[in-house]
């Protein structure tokens, strides 16, 4: 091949190169080799590497969630193993299983796709699991890969989002929203309807539950705006006829605040159901299951001024006899919580008459709570 090459008068040249051009082929081809060899490596560790996808063909609007309001939510998985199924979540409010908590999982069909009906919310979170993976019924925080969760991969809504219709009242000189969706507040699923809110000629609020359609509906009313820290205070008239299962409360949410625990503070009463037990009230710092964060009282007969002074790290409830918290008013109970008091954020005040879920004290009849006032002072 060099004799050939250089056979025109340059033999003697290309005899005296060849040892050079020839080091510097044997250099190049070595070098090529282990670069070959480098990124042949490199492409099988991403090929052995490479994990499973999920990819979605359908995704429902972005708005707020509620028992009436389904689409459907649709997709395909790549590299699943066998066994595998898919759960999903909807983001509204909390992060809830779809589409109800005892028909969690979706099977993957031979085609590798998968496809469900599921409740509405701002976003939506497929979740590749393993066949020993239990669900929550609902959480306060996104899903996140770990365990039995191979995988999770999480889209917002189509479009702009869309809040659930509301009712509206006039309050102590406020202006109110009235639910109208399904909640799980209580641990049951409560249906809300919007005239089971109203006031009476005296400014007195009524809130009712009562059977619609074969399970209990509840009501509930929340501020239009977040009034922020200050005193919050309601006047609610005597509540010792209450069933164990109704509940009355007031307390402050923030939809957009779930890595906060919706910045929730609670004051509750219901009726007694347990003998041994006879307090029928209780302050709250959500989580209420954190150790510090659940004041249970007595809540005497009588009408009663329920009051919440919020202020930077620091929530005071007070219980008062009678129609006033005043200096001259009678004392019932008090509790500080310091623990775990976030910041107001965009949190709303929410009165709420709901039904409590309960396999030994069911709720059996209808029944009413009225409010006669609401305070706020900054």
């Amino acid at each position: 091949m060099l004799a050939k090459r250089y056979a025109r008068g340059t033999a003697g040249r290309a005899v005296n190169a060849a040892p050079k051009k020839l080091a510097r082929r044997t250099l190049v081809l070595i070098l090529g080799t282990l670069g070959l060899n480098f990124a042949g490596q490199g492409c099988h560790s991403q090929k052995s590497g490479a994990g499973p996808s999920i990819e979605f063909t359908h995704i429902p609007p972005a708005a707020q969630g509620g028992r009436e309001r389904v689409d459907t939510i649709s997709g395909r998985v790549r590299k699943a193993r066998p066994k595998q199924q898919i759960v999903i979540y909807a983001h509204s409010g909390q992060w809830w299983v779809q589409p109800w908590p005892d028909h969690p999982f979706i099977p993957i069909k031979a085609d590798s796709t998968w496809s469900t009906e599921t409740h509405l919310g701002f976003e939506y979170a497929a979740l590749l699991v393993e066949p020993d993976y239990h669900p929550l019924p609902t959480t306060d925080v996104p899903p996140t890969q770990g365990g039995s969760v191979a995988l999770v991969t999480i889209v917002k809504g189509v479009g702009t989002p869309q809040l659930a219709p509301t009712g509206s009242l006039k309050f102590s000189g406020y202006d109110w929203s009235v639910r109208m969706i399904a909640s799980d507040k209580g641990g049951t699923s409560n249906l809300y309807d919007p005239e089971n809110a109203w006031t009476d000629a005296s400014g007195a609020l009524h809130m009712h539950i009562k059977k619609k359609s074969g399970s209990w509906s509840c009501a509930e009313i929340f501020l239009n705006r977040g009034l922020g820290y200050g005193t919050y205070s309601v006047t609610v008239r005597d509540t010792s006829h209450l069933e164990p299962a109704a509940a009355f409360s007031m307390f402050t949410f923030d939809e957009s605040a779930s890595e906060q625990h919706f910045r929730e503070m609670d004051v509750e009463v219901h009726g007694r159901g347990d003998a041994a037990n006879k307090n029928d009230a209780q302050y709250a710092i959500q989580p209420f299951y954190s150790p510090g964060n659940l004041f249970p009282f007595v809540a005497p007969s009588g009408t009663l001024t329920y009051v919440l002074r919020w202020e930077p790290g620091r929530a005071t409830f007070k219980t008062f006899r009678g129609r006033s918290s005043g200096a001259e008013a009678q004392l019932v109970s008090e509790h500080e919580f310091t623990l775990a008091i976030s910041g107001s954020g965009q949190a709303k005040l929410r009165l709420i008459f709901f039904v409590v879920a309960s396999d030994k004290n069911p709720m059996q009849k209808p029944s009413e709570v009225v409010v006669e006032k609401f305070e706020y002072l900054p």
